[in-house]
């Protein structure tokens, strides 16, 4: 249990530090200004693991010390709710998993768990390493012209033909450049409206709610489009939607409509396969950046597979592999920040938090926190052992989130990230560019600003 819950009295508590800012306005131009990025860890830096920010008309706390974020997600839960930024990412997921509440959450978390259990997602393994295998023969032909891909576009592309294929029996390979391109568009332009402080208007006829419309328009008429098919042709599956349009509620008997269907469709597409993505984004970064670390890497695979396509049965005999992805992560965690909303007010670490605020406890910054962690900032693959992980204490390692909201398809990404890893890492060297500068960009999720290009180079044998 946490420690930082003593009675809330806000004539006592202390307001938490924050930086200068401006009248009315706040922090707002110096977080557009910086970035807000680099102005969260300026300030994480200058003013310690509580900071507070004036944002136009809303206050918001910038949580980094596991302790305080333990007591956001779990201890005090129930005074914390989504928050706006979730009310804004329902321009692109509607009232799907990640922005409900309440009552009508637990129903749906309850309606789409089965597919996403630890006990049901190896059944997805062999065609996870289908789909890969497929995806990788256009790797073939550019290793041998020496041409060079954006690694981002490529992992958006195979994770979302993974995901089409093993929660939707379909295949999206040709639709997969449209759609990652579509998914690209409104993640960026959300993500921009969450951290803006203040909204214009949807309807204002700005180039980035222009673009938006056009790339939700995209992706509505694919993803109705497969609803409606599936609905004229229902017979003979047992897939993740069919378990959507199957549904009754329990108290009235009644389906859901196809707008409810389409936003937890909308939901599973956008959190199951851009958070892979870019995670596997930064382990080929990291791994062409450390030659140390690929070598072991490759001696593990060598050793284990010989040469062989992984299955989910070697998994467990991959722990370097492993240690890798989880080091990948700690370090640039897909879900960089988690949005929280005050229903009432409350005392962390001494610093009162009024009702109505925003609260923001970051996974960036508590898996770089040195008090938990040495040399933070460093890629060692080689600390996740089980004695150093078992004295982690709660919330210290989050990219999943934490508490009943941790995210219901963390062990379907992590084997299908595994096996990536494990079946291209055998086959090729990815080398970066030369000339590149690679900036951390947080948006919805944590990205390679601009992307990562690479040349892939054919591994030889042995």
């Amino acid at each position: 249990m946490s420690d930082l819950q003593p009675p809330i009295n806000s004539k006592l508590s202390k307001r938490a530090p924050q930086p200068p800012g401006l009248p009315l306005v706040g922090h707002l131009f110096a977080l557009q200004r910086k970035g807000q990025f680099q102005y969260n860890l300026d300030n994480w830096q200058q003013y310690g693991d509580i900071v507070r920010l004036q944002l136009g008309p809303f206050v918001v706390h910038i949580l980094a010390h596991p302790a305080h974020i333990r007591h956001v997600l779990i201890d005090n839960r129930q005074n914390y709710g989504r928050g706006r930024g979730y009310q804004v990412l329902k321009l692109l997921t509607g009232e799907g998993l990640l922005t409900s509440e309440g009552d009508f959450w637990k129903r749906q978390r309850r309606l789409i768990q089965p597919p996403f259990t630890p006990k049901v997602v190896p059944q997805y393994g062999p065609e996870i390493s289908k789909t890969i295998t497929a995806f990788l023969a256009r790797w073939d032909d550019a290793a041998i012209r020496g041409t060079t891909i954006d690694g981002q576009t490529e992992m958006l592309k195979l994770t979302l033909q993974i995901l089409g294929k093993t929660m939707f029996n379909l295949d999206l390979a040709a639709q997969a450049a449209d759609l990652t391109e579509a998914f690209t568009t409104a993640v960026a332009i959300v993500g921009d409206r969450i951290t803006a402080g203040m909204d214009l208007p949807r309807w204002a006829p700005t180039p980035a709610n222009l673009r938006l419309k056009r790339a939700l328009r995209t992706l509505d008429t694919r993803i109705y489009a497969l609803i409606e098919e599936r609905q004229r042709q229902p017979e003979d599956h047992t897939d993740l939607l069919a378990q959507l349009l199957n549904a009754r509620d329990p108290e009235t008997g009644k389906s859901m409509d196809l707008h409810q269907v389409r936003d937890e469709v909308m939901t599973i597409f956008f959190a199951g396969h851009e958070t892979t993505a870019q995670t596997l984004t930064w382990v080929w970064l990291l791994l062409a950046q450390h030659p140390a670390v690929a070598a072991h890497l490759q001696a593990e695979l060598t050793a284990v597979l010989g040469g062989r396509a992984p299955q989910v049965e070697d998994l467990p005999q991959l722990p370097y592999t492993s240690r890798i992805l989880h080091e990948t992560m700690r370090l640039y965690p897909a879900v960089w920040a988690i949005p929280r909303g005050a229903n009432g007010p409350d005392e962390i670490g001494g610093y009162h938090i009024p009702a109505g605020s925003m609260v923001f406890p970051m996974p960036y910054n508590a898996h770089r926190h040195p008090d938990f962690w040495e040399n933070p900032t460093a890629f060692q693959p080689e600390r996740w052992t089980s004695a150093r992980v078992a004295q982690l204490p709660d919330c210290a390692y989050l990219p999943f989130g934490d508490g009943p909201r941790a995210c219901i398809g963390r062990h379907y990404a992590l084997q299908e990230a595994l096996l990536v890893i494990a079946t291209i890492a055998q086959r090729y060297q990815l080398q970066l560019v030369a000339g590149q500068t690679i900036t951390p960009h947080s948006s919805i999720t944590l990205a390679p600003k601009d992307g990562v290009r690479f040349q892939i180079k054919p591994r030889m044998p042995g």
